[in-house]
């Protein structure tokens, strides 16, 4: 056999491994997701309820979460993590100074600034510092918050379950993730966005309500249950016997709720998935801080490959855990592996075609109309599917041909992560580990200012005196995408909570809302 077979091979038995494994692991989480049924909740008033919200640069947010939370959550102690913002977050947060269940943790420079885990750290210090000695942890539950996010008002219903914190075994749980714009109208913005946003944001509510939605159906029957960033809960005990191992709660990688999630395992807590509660975020409207978002995740799950072999030689976890964590966090290697085999794939197939006799005609008729169905079923089918599950278990007023066609956009947005996976690497392999704060679309922005000669002219300078240049520490972070410009040319942010009384109602994107 020549080595120009071998090599072609070589290839086809690749590419067909890893269409196949991809192929029955879909099919294992979508088994097990149709199959996942719903449990009763508990009486919220049995344990004490701590929120963490973690801001920076939150100012255009976190005013309102606050209030909703604590007009959901009676029960619930909010400690607001100041990570040493300088937009007026401390502002906002201020106007909450009489209310007795509400708490800021302010963090400065040097020490702020140093990671989402970090902050999370500073408020479980101060949750443990303000609890008497002879407090029950067991009963204290810490959950965490995104400065922009909506949490179900009958959460804590949910999630004192006895399948979940009403069992003493369970120790963490974390909540479905919703986008906050395909959420009831109560909670949904009223933020103007263009028809391809509308897309991206119907596109991430599905992938996380159907494809990882059922991938944590199937943790949940493996024991490998995942946290994600928003919505996890953990019992404060939990929380303290890992510090008591490992110096805090929280650690250094990006995805640092992953890494939360392996310390409980690791300490032989159990881990649960509620899809009876939600928790809504704010859903991102441009490719761009899609990509850098997620850049950062498939970073961070590269980072937590340093535990695999901790979890291979714990006692405490079983067999099919392991496999489940060591196949998620094989995934970004895998994707890695996979760019380069797919590419020559169809460098052959444009090979094959251009040397056959006839061209594309001749190739078609020779045997090549079978790979288009074959793309169709193991390529577009596993992504298009989804968007049929969607439809079923959570938007049931999608027509069928709209579902399938959400179901297509779904497998040319999975290029994304892709992408995010090759600049992750890059990431990886420069050593850059410093975290990259999401913007949020109702973030005040800078106005454009035109330079000439050495000073710089805005919108708002018109017809006035020319604003004197500003320093080049301040070029520099305009030059980088930074939103912490100079005032001077900045919308005033103490009008900016008004913008919605000149926005038209029947602006409001078109986009299904959720009814409970």
């Amino acid at each position: 056999m020549s080595t120009e077979t071998q090599s072609l091979a070589l290839l086809n038995t690749a590419a067909f491994l890893l269409c196949v494994s991809f192929c029955a692991y879909v099919l294992s989480i979508l088994v097990f997701h149709l199959k996942s049924g719903r449990s009763r909740g508990g009486s919220p008033d049995a344990f004490d309820w701590h929120i963490i919200v973690p801001c920076r640069n939150e100012a255009s947010v976190v005013g309102d979460t606050v209030r909703r939370l604590l007009c959901d959550f009676p029960q619930a102690t909010v400690w607001c993590v100041d990570d040493a913002s300088d937009d007026g977050t401390l502002a906002e947060l201020a106007a909450f100074a009489d209310q007795p269940r509400v708490h800021v943790v302010r963090r400065q420079l040097p020490d702020a600034r140093q990671g989402k885990g970090a902050a999370l750290n500073a408020a479980w210090r101060r949750i443990e510092q303000s609890l008497p000695a002879n407090a029950d942890r067991t009963r204290v539950i810490v959950g965490v918050l995104d400065a922009d996010s909506r949490l179900d008002p009958q959460g804590p219903v949910a999630l004192s379950g006895r399948q979940y914190f009403g069992s003493a075994q369970v120790g963490a749980v974390q909540v479905e993730v919703r986008m906050l714009q395909c959420a009831p109208r109560r909670y949904a913005p009223t933020t103007e966005v263009s028809r391809w946003g509308r897309l991206l944001i119907r596109l991430q509510d599905m992938e996380f309500r159907a494809p990882i939605a059922a991938m944590q159906s199937l943790r949940r029957r493996t024991g490998s249950v995942a946290m994600g960033g928003n919505g996890q809960f953990t019992r404060l005990s939990l929380l303290n016997e890992i510090a008591d191992q490992h110096g805090t709660p929280w650690h250094g990688a990006l995805l640092e709720d992953f890494e939360l999630g392996l310390h409980i395992l690791l300490a032989g807590g159990r881990t649960e998935y509620c899809p009876e509660s939600w928790v809504a975020q704010e859903a991102l409207t441009r490719i761009r801080p899609l990509v850098r978002q997620r850049t950062r995740w498939a970073q961070g799950s590269m980072q937590c490959g340093r535990y695999l072999g901790k979890v291979l030689r714990s006692p405490r976890i079983r067999n099919s855990a392991t496999l489940e964590i060591a196949h998620f966090l094989a995934a970004p290697w895998t994707q890695l592996l996979g760019t380069p085999i797919y590419l020559a794939c169809l460098m052959v197939l444009s090979y094959y075609i251009d040397n056959t006799m006839g061209g594309l005609r001749g190739w078609w008729s020779s045997g090549g109309w079978g790979v288009p169905p074959l793309v169709l079923v193991f390529g577009i089918g596993p992504f298009a599917l989804w968007g049929i599950v969607y439809r079923i278990r959570c938007e049931p007023q999608l027509s069928i041909p709209k579902a399938l066609l959400l179901g297509v956009c779904h497998w040319l947005y999975s290029y994304a992560q892709s992408l995010a996976v090759w600049l992750a690497f890059a990431r990886m392999v420069t050593a850059r580990t410093d975290w990259q704060k999401t913007a949020r679309a109702a973030d005040p922005q800078p106005t454009p200012a035109r330079a000439v000669g050495r000073v710089a002219v805005g919108q708002a300078a018109v017809g006035r005196a020319a604003v004197p240049a500003q320093p080049r520490r301040a070029q520099s972070a305009r030059r980088s995408g930074r939103n912490d410009g100079p005032r001077s040319i900045r919308p005033p942010r103490h009008l900016s909570h008004l913008t919605h009384l000149t926005t038209p109602t029947t602006d409001r994107p078109a986009i299904a809302h959720i009814r409970k």
